[in-house]
């Protein structure tokens, strides 16, 4: 079958990519499985990081990446509800693992999940057909395939971090840095979803136009300033509520000096550094809430998808590539101008 391979680890990756067509096929699904014919799949950071290599993890090259798709179940193993067959379906690429419990473990209920990731830990969805486990699919009905392909990770993050942990609540205001990327867009539009009023941030003034098109009131051109006072502000002095940050070291500071009393700092990542200077006195001052976020659960999941299927949510897709134009799809995420979603069309 036809997928979409890197061929061995290197930066930039996208002269490591193409496409192949003499991949071998999925085969039959396992028990509690279903094999997926891709209609359409979308890119995520996560792919260049396969591409580069993932510090700690040993991955075999060439190998096929990629967490999101949307597709049609050819094929259900056993164990599975024959029912799946024929939908279209999404997935959640977050696949949770189990351990046995230790005699001498403590208790574990405020443990997170621990998750390997289809696409990065497994071979994933970049190819004409992919198996994943039934449990983590969600229909989304007739939703269109390139939407529905940009939806699901990115969508499920946000929702976790911002409804989930950071307990979002309709009506309160919500910061977002680096308005461009899949997680932030998907935050832009649950924030909206909420009827929150939504400050975003951007090096790139074009970014900040798209962003006011999809509800942003409150435009920050970051150039490097400490704009948590323009937040600030736009607040009336008050700070926000929620402050989503997938940025990191640059803008990790000003986050925390934007919140309101009580507020909340959530991450699903760190793009310019883990080595952030923070503002202790003020988080115990104000009470301040700093969370991690990874993914999340197959209920959660679901929870988001319905929004999908429903029409309430909708991912922004910055452009649709054919499969042979893999290359200058991976050129244009490592060129990190994108404003939403790179989707590949397998029809």
């Amino acid at each position: 079958m036809k997928a979409i391979v890197v061929a061995r680890q290197g930066s930039p990756v996208a002269p490591n990519v193409s496409l192949r067509e003499d991949w071998p096929d999925a085969g039959p699904p396992g028990a509690g499985c279903v094999v997926v014919r891709t209609l359409c799949s979308a890119f995520n950071h996560m792919d260049l990081w396969v591409g580069r290599g993932v510090p700690g993890l040993d991955l075999a090259y060439p190998r096929v990446s990629g967490c999101d798709a949307c597709g049609v179940v050819e094929a259900a193993g056993e164990g599975v509800d024959a029912a799946w067959v024929g939908r279209r379906v999404i997935f959640n690429a977050a696949v949770r693992v189990r351990r046995g419990a230790r005699a001498d473990d403590p208790p574990g209920s405020t443990l997170a999940p621990e998750y390997e990731l289809i696409g990065e830990h497994r071979f994933g969805a970049h190819a004409e057909r992919f198996s994943v486990p039934a449990d983590n699919l969600a229909d989304v009905g007739e939703a269109d395939p390139a939407q529905a392909a940009a939806f699901g990770l990115c969508a499920l993050t946000a929702w976790s971090m911002m409804v989930t942990k950071a307990g979002l609540r309709a009506g309160q205001s919500v910061l977002i840095t680096g308005i461009g990327g899949g997680v932030a867009t998907s935050a832009l539009a649950i924030a909206r979803h909420f009827g929150c009023p939504v400050a975003v941030t951007s090096r790139h003034e074009w970014k900040l136009e798209r962003a006011r098109g999809l509800g942003a009131a409150c435009l920050i051109h970051d150039t490097g300033q400490d704009w948590s006072k323009e937040v600030r502000a736009w607040t009336r002095k008050r700070g926000v509520d929620v402050a989503v940050d997938s940025v990191g070291k640059a803008t990790h500071l000003a986050c925390i000096r934007s919140l309101a009393r009580g507020g909340a700092y959530v991450t699903p990542g760190c793009t310019t550094g883990a080595d952030a200077t923070t503002d202790l006195a003020r988080i115990f001052w104000n009470q301040l809430r700093v969370l991690g976020s990874t993914m999340g659960s197959n209920e959660e999941f679901r929870e988001v998808a319905s929004l999908l299927r429903s029409g309430a949510l909708a991912p922004a897709v910055d452009r649709v590539f054919g499969p042979r134009e893999c290359r200058e799809a991976y050129e244009r995420l490592e060129a990190g101008e994108q404003f939403g979603k790179v989707v590949v069309d397998w029809r």
